[in-house]
């Protein structure tokens, strides 16, 4: 796709979103950011997960790895939870269960009153423009034979059949938004950074307008800027746009920022859940605990984690 503006844009609408949703939002229709517990007393969560299941046999043997096991969360309209843990604890799994591709052996995931571990593929397709997933690694989500701006475009076809002009206008919103400059739309993958690979992954999962994002390890193998620079943009998406999200991660540095809510996941069992601030102040469980304690300066990680085994073995 040959990026140009079309003719009669005015480039303030073409570049900016803010304030008035993402493109395929009818006009007039801005997206107001729900207050924090919006939800808890007039209305059912966005999304609630009850006992999910998901276990993967081992070779021809009877025996399975649990990678998840009895999971059960919820996320209002407008909330964020992180989903943390070590690497292999399931968090990834978790995702992709919700947005069924791979399907959950047992449980219920109810989305806006759909339980989406139970519809049929042809339902599930017309409900995947208003979920969407950030994949861990964009380098293997993106085809590397398509260019950026096709890349981007190609979810648009979930919303409606759209002229070339009006998808070029949305490919060149859509990259204003993540903070990319057009001149990228005409470069294939390897043509560009990993941190410009994570905004076009961002971008793609925000084509279709989505009412709930999944977003999987979106800082991973970066340097500390370009995750810093990733964590401000999810931070001002959030804000602009009132997203609801799933951020999977096992760096707790960007956790405060983003979600509201916690849920600390282990061998694929919910060990803890909570609000941000609460597991950060006080957390209960030893393996919160340990989690937190890594991410503190060396010798003050030492120290709590004698302390966390000490006061375990007491028990």
């Amino acid at each position: 796709m040959e990026l140009s503006v079309p003719a009669g844009s005015q480039s303030g609408d073409k570049l900016r979103l803010r304030g008035r949703g993402l493109p395929g939002t009818p006009p007039g229709v801005g997206r107001q950011i729900p207050s924090i517990g919006a939800g808890l007393h007039d209305r059912a969560p966005l999304l609630s997960v009850a006992g999910l299941i998901k276990h993967f046999p081992i070779g021809g043997s009877k025996d399975v790895v649990r990678a998840v096991d009895g999971v059960s969360f919820q996320i209002d309209r407008g909330q964020t939870l992180a989903l943390v843990g070590e690497s292999g604890s399931g968090k990834t799994t978790v995702g992709q269960c919700l947005l069924r591709l791979i399907n959950p052996g047992g449980g219920r995931i109810r989305f806006d009153g759909s339980d989406l571990a139970a519809i049929s593929e042809r339902e599930m397709y017309g409900l995947r423009r208003r979920i969407q997933m950030v994949f861990q690694k964009p380098y293997v989500a993106l085809n590397p034979r398509w260019r950026v701006a096709d890349l981007i475009g190609e979810p648009l076809g979930l919303v409606s059949e759209l002229g070339p002009a009006e998808r070029r206008r949305r490919v060149l919103t859509l990259l204003d938004l993540v903070r990319l400059p057009a001149r990228l739309g005409d470069r294939f993958p390897h043509e560009i950074t990993a941190g410009e690979q994570k905004r076009v992954g961002i971008a793609r999962a925000l084509a279709t307008s989505p009412d709930f994002v999944v977003f999987d390890e979106p800082t991973t193998a970066l340097d500390i800027r370009v995750r810093g620079q990733i964590i401000d943009l999810v931070r001002e998406l959030q804000a602009e746009l009132g997203l609801s999200a799933l951020f999977i991660t096992h760096d707790l540095n960007s956790v405060r920022s983003l979600a509201q809510f916690v849920a600390v996941m282990k061998t694929g069992v919910l060990v803890e859940q909570g609000e941000t601030e609460r597991i950060f102040a006080a957390p209960e469980h030893a393996y919160t605990k340990m989690l937190l304690a890594a991410e503190l300066p060396i010798e003050a990680a030492k120290q709590q984690r004698k302390d966390i085994v000490r006061m375990e073995a007491a028990k």
